[in-house]
């Protein structure tokens, strides 16, 4: 998969960039310096193309997956992670999957996903329409939701879909609202300290 790779310091976290629908690799390479410039960062292209823009799993509308792609890009991306931890040499249970909109999506069918585990999670805009049966124990994990209250993609309905799905399961969620479809300073603060406070 084609990615961009920079080593922190001995023995950091990493962090796991997944950039929204048209982005690419290099689009969360600043807020990951906002997160924490000490960290490792793994950034990761989606490899689908929809009219051109990247993606990383197929949808047939906007809010409808394409749950045969999705698992089997899920699948995918969980891969190449192992791979690359070997590669770069990074410990991937302390890998953070940073997402937005479309990466946020692909990141919690990574996290629902019974071959890998993560300790914290930062998803801004989520949307996650899949009814899932998986109901993986995720105590003591850590994610932070950074939802739009006036999300013209995502609904308030959905926002809190994504809420249930991580408490129902036992996961300690931190709820950052902002205004729209966006990645704002308030949730780049609430990433950095939820972060910190972590991984001290």
């Amino acid at each position: 998969m084609e990615h961009i790779f920079r080593e922190g310091e001995a023995n950091a976290p990493t962090l796991i960039l997944l950039h929204g629908t048209g982005g690419d690799e290099s689009d969360l390479l600043p807020l990951s310096q906002l997160l924490n410039p000490k960290y490792n960062v793994l950034s990761i292209r989606g490899e689908v193309s929809e009219n051109g823009m990247n993606r990383f799993f197929k949808r047939h509308g906007e809010g409808q997956y394409d749950i045969e792609d999705l698992n089997f890009r899920t699948d995918r991306l969980i891969a190449f992670l192992k791979e690359a931890a070997e590669r770069y040499g990074f410990d991937l249970s302390l890998a953070i999957p940073v997402g937005f909109s479309n990466g946020s999506n692909i990141a919690i069918s990574m996290i629902l996903h019974q071959d890998i585990s993560f300790q914290t999670a930062l998803l801004y805009a989520p949307l996650y329409p899949v009814n899932d049966a998986n109901d993986k124990d995720l105590s003591g994990m850590h994610v932070l939701l950074s939802m739009g209250e006036h999300d013209p993609i995502v609904t308030s309905k959905d926002s809190q879909n994504v809420i249930d799905l991580f408490e129902n399961r036992g996961a300690n969620v931190t709820q950052v609202w902002v205004n729209s479809h966006e990645l704002t300073q308030a949730g780049v603060v609430a990433g950095r300290d939820l972060l910190n406070n972590i991984f001290k």
